[in-house]
């Protein structure tokens, strides 16, 4: 399975101008051969957190529509990062999964809000808990950013059966050990690949970790970029999940009943 990650430096507060950056980004980089392309964390407005309401508004649901119709045109699967969602008065940060027929088959609402960037204040945590999802009949998941802290949901998953945990993020130059070291044990104690696509440059005084990177069930980083703009593209042997789960068969090892219930 072929895939190919956007690692951005997004205009904050401007969803149309994202949109065209996306759309000349893929324009450029797109093969026959890909199947699945990534995108990051909240690309179409980035944390505008005062402003996400009146962008929503104007906005609307204009992002996924564009999701939907880049992911025909290049007739490839769009794990559409995530984007801001208002429903009612509430405000979600949202996943989109869109297959190549333009089908929306999966939405994650972003559970775990971060308190170091004021997200409880503007947010509203996802109520629902995290599920699996197929392209091209392969088992895979998604989380966010900070999600990324709490083993359990992504041990849900794997316990699931996923093959591949795609993690979109706005993560920052101030924790960027944590997120290489954090990507690299997911995978490792889930014997799963692991893609991640992160922004890059500095929005709002913060400036983020950029270090996309795909991560194969070994724990060995297959691609991975520093704080450039750019693309990873990889293919990714799914026989090897199945091969190590064998060799190490950690799953077969668990005795849940031993465990304390959290």
């Amino acid at each position: 399975m072929n895939y190919l990650v956007f690692q951005m430096d997004l205009v904050v507060g401007n969803p149309e101008e994202n949109r065209k950056i996306i759309e000349r980004w893929l324009e450029g980089n797109y093969s026959d051969d890909v199947d699945v392309v990534v995108l990051p964390e909240m690309w179409s407005t980035g944390y505008a957190l005062e402003e996400l309401e009146e962008i929503c508004k104007a906005d609307g649901n204009q992002s996924i529509e564009f999701l939907q119709l880049l992911a025909k045109k290049f007739n490839v699967n769009l794990v559409g990062g995530s984007i801001a969602i208002l429903e009612g008065k509430d405000i979600f940060n949202r996943a989109v999964i869109v297959n190549r027929m333009g089908e929306i088959v999966h939405k994650y609402d972003k559970m775990h809000l971060v308190p170091m960037l004021d997200e409880p204040k503007f947010l509203t945590g996802g109520h629902n808990q995290v599920e699996v999802f197929e392209l091209e009949g392969v088992k895979m998941g998604i989380i966010i950013c900070y999600d990324l802290r709490f083993p359990e949901i992504i041990r849900d998953l794997a316990l699931q059966g996923i093959q591949v945990l795609h993690i979109v993020a706005e993560w920052p130059l101030a924790r960027k050990t944590h997120w290489n070291t954090l990507l690299r044990a997911r995978a490792i104690e889930n014997q799963m690949y692991v893609v991640a696509s992160n922004v890059t440059g500095t929005k709002l005084g913060v400036e983020f970790a950029g270090c996309s990177q795909i991560i194969d069930p070994w724990g060995d980083i297959i691609q991975k970029l520093d704080q450039e703009v750019g693309e990873l593209k990889a293919t990714l042997d799914l026989e090897k999940v199945l091969q190590i789960r064998k060799d190490v068969p950690i799953f077969d090892s668990r005795v849940p009943g031993k465990y304390r219930k959290l």
